[in-house]
């Protein structure tokens, strides 16, 4: 006897975006499966699945936000729990991959964490990852398993297209973010600056703004990058622009953190708009006037499906996902 067994998508999510899960699902057309998540007196986080989900495809959505630590956990947790209930596929969705800044030694003794969460992936048993806008492209390289690098652009790309008229210069707030920003150019006819950043030698969050290579003097210039933290690598970036006569400063980035004091250097700096996507929740504490939040769960949505059905993820972008 030959049996054609029917594939079924399963969605689960953890508790640290829930809204944007909700939005996957109804891009979807399917229901959030419930996990069960709670703790115990001590901390311990305990899930348990409502339904069987032996022999399911099922898609674990995370993103991890503060504490970064307890999302990363739940997520892992979720994962093991699907292996030993059978599932035939697990696909972690991380719309922000916790530690991808460490994803190398800038100097002796220190770890590469990025790597290590990698590992911890895959120790957990996901057969595959999904995330979007990693800080370095090259983290997909510590998967033994499939990964799936999705990128925000066009969700900002078409932001810029309904809203920017005139002279548009696109920044990138350091060398490293070059690349991206040229690719942000190129799909929207626009010129490319670069600002000159230097951090100090065994510093965080500090950085100096030597100075800027491009023509920005009275242009709408648009720093594009993939993370606002604390904002002081947007603001050193927007003030030395400012400096250099742009009339009209705005700042957009896939992930917006906002550890503070980003939100009040960013209420002082000489920004007009902020703009970031949904990968992160924006706590009610956090939002200010300048702040605008766009959402992927359609980029999102449609890589699960095409992950389910077996058909090309870069397809969705044109063929091309790897800026």
């Amino acid at each position: 006897m030959e049996l054609t067994p029917k594939r079924k998508l399963e969605l689960m999510s953890g508790r640290s975006n829930r809204p944007l899960a909700e939005a996957i699902a109804k891009h979807l057309g399917v229901e959030l499966g419930e996990p069960n998540l709670r703790e115990f007196a001590n901390g311990e986080i305990y899930c348990r699945y409502d339904t069987s989900i032996r022999g399911r495809d099922v898609f674990i959505i995370q993103t991890h936000s503060r504490p970064v630590n307890d999302s990363l956990m739940e997520q892992l947790i979720m994962i093991d729990a699907a292996k030993r209930a059978s599932a035939k596929t697990i696909t972690a969705i991380c719309p922000c991959y916790g530690y991808a800044r460490q994803d190398r030694k800038s100097t002796s003794r220190e770890p590469i964490t990025a790597k290590l969460v990698a590992d911890l992936f895959q120790a957990a048993g996901a057969d595959r990852v999904v995330s979007v806008d990693l800080h370095a492209g090259a983290i997909q390289g510590f998967f033994d398993v499939p990964f799936d690098h999705l990128r925000a652009s066009p969700v900002l790309e078409e932001y810029l297209r309904t809203r920017v008229d005139g002279d548009l210069v696109i920044v990138a707030p350091d060398s490293g973010r070059v690349r991206v920003a040229e690719g942000f150019a190129q799909q929207l006819n626009a010129d490319l600056a670069l600002v000159h950043k230097r951090r100090p030698t065994g510093t965080f969050n500090h950085v100096e703004v030597r100075h800027v290579v491009g023509e920005v003097e009275g242009r709408h210039c648009v720093i594009i990058d993939d993370m606002i933290d604390t904002a002081s690598t947007i603001c050193a970036a927007a003030e030395r622009l400012a400096d250099s006569g742009a009339a009209d400063i705005w700042a957009m980035a896939t992930h917006g953190v906002f550890s503070d004091p980003a939100v009040e250097r960013l209420e002082k700096a000489p920004v007009s708009r902020v703009v970031v996507t949904d990968t992160l929740p924006i706590p009610e504490g956090l939002a200010f006037e300048k702040l605008e939040v766009l959402s992927v769960a359609r980029i999102i949505a449609d890589a699960i499906n095409a992950v389910f059905a077996e058909t090309s993820v870069s397809e969705i972008f044109g063929g091309d996902n790897q800026l």
